[in-house]
C-alpha cells in the first residue's frame, strides 16, 4: 500500500549492484581460502592462511586440487577430498551469512521498507508515560511545580 503512494526521486544506477556483486565475490573467494586453510588444519598442518599477495594467484592451484597452493610452510597438504569438503562447508556458512545479511539489508533499505514508523521504544521515549512523568513540572506546573500543593 505504501509502496504505490511514494516515488523514488533517485533512479537506480549501476554502482550499487556492482559493488554488492564484487563484495559477494570477494567473500566467496575468502570462503574458498578459509576452507582450504581449514582442510590443512584438519590434516595436522595448523591454521595457515594464504598471504595477501597470493590471495588471487593461488586460486587456480586450489581449484586444481592442491591444498598447498600459495601457502608456505605446509608439510603434508590435505587430500583433495578433505579440501573440497572443507571448502563446501566454508562456502555454505558464508552463503548463509550472506543470505541473512541480504535479507536484513533488504528489510532495512529495500523498496518495500516501512517508512516513517517508529519502534515501540522510540514511541514510548517520545510520547509515553515515562516522558510525561519526567516532564511533569513543565507540563503541569500547578500540580508538580516548585510551590505546588498536593
Amino acid at each position: 500500500m505504501q509502496h504505490s503512494r511514494r516515488t523514488n526521486p533517485y533512479p537506480m544506477t549501476w554502482e550499487v549492484p556492482v559493488a554488492v556483486t564484487m563484495a559477494v565475490a570477494f567473500l566467496l573467494l575468502l570462503g574458498i581460502q578459509a576452507g582450504r586453510s581449514g582442510a590443512n588444519l584438519l590434516a595436522g598442518n595448523g591454521w595457515v592462511f594464504v598471504d595477501r599477495r597470493e590471495l588471487f594467484t593461488s586460486l587456480p592451484g586450489i581449484v586444481g586440487g592442491h591444498a598447498d597452493a600459495g601457502v608456505s610452510g605446509v608439510g603434508v597438504a590435505a587430500t583433495p577430498t578433505l579440501m573440497w569438503t572443507c571448502i563446501a562447508a566454508a562456502e555454505a556458512a558464508m552463503l548463509a551469512v550472506l543470505v541473512i545479511a541480504g535479507r536484513w539489508a533488504w528489510n532495512r533499505w529495500g523498496s518495500r521498507r516501512m517508512q516513517g514508523m517508529a519502534t515501540r521504544e522510540e514511541a514510548e521515549a517520545t510520547l509515553g508515560r515515562t516522558r510525561l512523568r519526567k516532564q511533569a513540572k513543565v507540563i503541569r506546573p500547578d500540580l508538580y511545580g516548585r510551590g505546588a500543593r498536593r
